[in-house]
């Protein structure tokens, strides 16, 4: 695929309790004709772990964003702490430093809100088990651009305040499990290969 192809751009926000809801998704995951963006709310000290753990299972490319990283199909970027990120017309990650959005840096509202409509892109956007109501904008937004909208399902969250947010919406294509929401991910995306997003 040439770098003007359509691009598939998926993004999840997670808080308490995200990392074993991002394990069970992750684990065993087939490399996915998508670039993954994971934006958790988590300590520093968290943020290697968390990936080493999700690229121990799994057969996507699991690395911490860095600024300027163009997104790659087939891999998974893991948000650090204690700096925003966005992505630069669907294809460039950014990392910056600026206030807090809904009490937490990164957010994963200032995540999804930079994504833009742009032709025979899918933007999916995810939100997961936590507290608070980061997310919920975003899926707004995301919705408003066509892309596909999923909240993790009340019962199996530790804590529903976002992904109950993100409903309350009324923008969530769909409310899942986390196998249901693996399932979706891989039929959504496709396997394939680890094309660069940005050329």
């Amino acid at each position: 695929m040439s770098g003007n192809d359509a691009r598939t751009v998926v993004l999840i926000g997670s808080s308490t309790g995200g990392p074993r809801t991002l394990e069970g998704i992750f684990s065993r995951f087939p490399s996915v004709n998508a670039a993954i963006i994971i934006v958790q709310h988590m300590p520093s000290h968290i943020n290697r772990a968390l990936s080493d753990r999700l690229g121990a299972t799994c057969q996507m490319d699991v690395k911490l964003a860095k600024d300027g990283e163009p997104l790659r199909h087939g891999t998974i970027y893991v948000a650090p702490s204690e700096r925003h990120l966005s992505i630069v017309d669907n294809r460039t990650i950014r990392l910056f430093d600026d206030e807090r959005v809904q009490f937490v840096k990164p957010s994963i509202d200032v995540a999804m809100k930079s994504t833009v409509k742009r032709p025979g892109d899918t933007i999916v956007g995810v939100v997961l088990t936590g507290m608070g109501r980061d997310g919920a904008e975003g899926i707004r937004h995301i919705k408003s651009l066509g892309g596909i909208t999923i909240a993790q399902s009340l019962k199996t969250c530790i804590i529903h305040e976002m992904p109950r947010a993100a409903f309350e919406t009324g923008k969530v294509d769909f409310v899942l499990p986390p196998e249901g929401i693996r399932e979706k991910l891989i039929r959504i995306s496709g396997q394939g290969d680890s094309t660069p997003v940005a050329r």
